[in-house]
């Protein structure tokens, strides 16, 4: 999910993601990316969040690499009580899930 310390602001290019606790400012180069941050909360997973938004096999890979990216840097984290995959973090959560075809 979004980092609730986190807002998006919407740009030509995608959006930018400020951290109002570490004050980063991430650039979310791609509209397709915003989109699926903005799923994450409303889905079980990472998989279902972009299969919700019609997102091709073809990209997924690419963005889970961009979602691993921003966990880093606290813009997205896993759900709280999200499960097993909860402590893992998002990245091994995205990682996982696409590896195993869910």
């Amino acid at each position: 999910e979004l980092h609730p310390d986190v807002a998006l602001r919407s740009e030509p290019f995608g959006a930018l993601a400020y951290h109002y606790g570490n004050r980063r400012l991430t650039f979310l180069r791609s509209p397709e990316l915003v989109r699926l941050v903005g799923a994450l909360g409303a889905h079980a997973s990472v998989t279902e969040s972009m299969a919700a938004l019609d997102i091709p096999t073809s990209r997924q890979p690419s963005l889970v690499r961009a979602l691993a990216s921003l966990t880093g840097g606290d813009v997205v984290r896993p759900r709280a009580g999200a499960g097993a995959g909860a402590g893992a973090g998002a990245e091994a959560e995205a990682q996982a899930e696409y590896a195993d075809g869910r």
